[in-house]
């Protein structure tokens, strides 16, 4: 599993204007919260966090943030990018305690979308999500859920509680009831599909 340092400075210069004068000089402000302790706001160089970007892992990763040297465990949890520019405008890091359970959203991975009876057939993979929350305690989060379509025939959808979960993995979404079994992906049939 890799790994991901985050290096940032504590700032103490806060609103627009000064989050103006650090997006000119290529650096991100952010902010960190959770696990009890104060909010904490930092700032980020904006080359570096552009790198780690890059791997879809690190969106769902528990991250290391070294904050003035000092360490703790993070999540990503948002992003705020410029409209129209590659620039990040700001980034949220929410802290993790290893006892408590988090919230993530996951990507997922579809295997074997070649060889699935309904796409030899002439059918069509349609990707109704192409990530999912799942809860599970910082330990236990999966880089990404794994979503095989080998078996997959025309007209068939493969549904949330179709997914296999690693042990201490659920989907929140299920636990408010059966119509939120979302359909993830489906092979539909083309106009020269009979």
């Amino acid at each position: 599993m890799e790994t991901f340092i985050v290096n940032a400075q504590s700032r103490s210069d806060m609103g627009k204007g000064a989050s103006r004068r650090l997006r000119r000089t290529g650096v991100v402000p952010g902010i960190v919260y959770g696990a009890g302790s104060e909010p904490a706001m930092i700032a980020l160089v904006h080359t570096e966090l552009e790198k780690h970007l890059e791997h879809e892992a690190f969106y769902s990763h528990i991250l290391t943030l070294s904050l003035d040297g000092k360490e703790e465990k993070v999540v990503l949890k948002d992003l705020q990018r410029h409209p129209s520019r590659p620039f990040v405008q700001h980034v949220d890091f929410m802290r993790v305690s290893t006892d408590g359970a988090i919230h993530m959203s996951v990507p997922l991975h579809f295997t074997n979308e070649p060889i699935s009876p309904g796409v030899k057939h002439g059918g069509t993979a349609t990707y109704y999500l192409t990530s999912v929350e799942v809860e599970c305690k910082p330990a236990d989060l999966p880089e990404y859920l794994e979503v095989d379509l080998a078996d997959l025939d025309l007209g068939h959808t493969v549904h949330l509680t179709e997914i296999k979960l690693p042990e201490g993995v659920s989907f929140p979404a299920l636990a408010k009831g059966a119509q939120h079994n979302y359909a993830v992906v489906a092979i539909l049939g083309g106009r020269n599909v009979k």
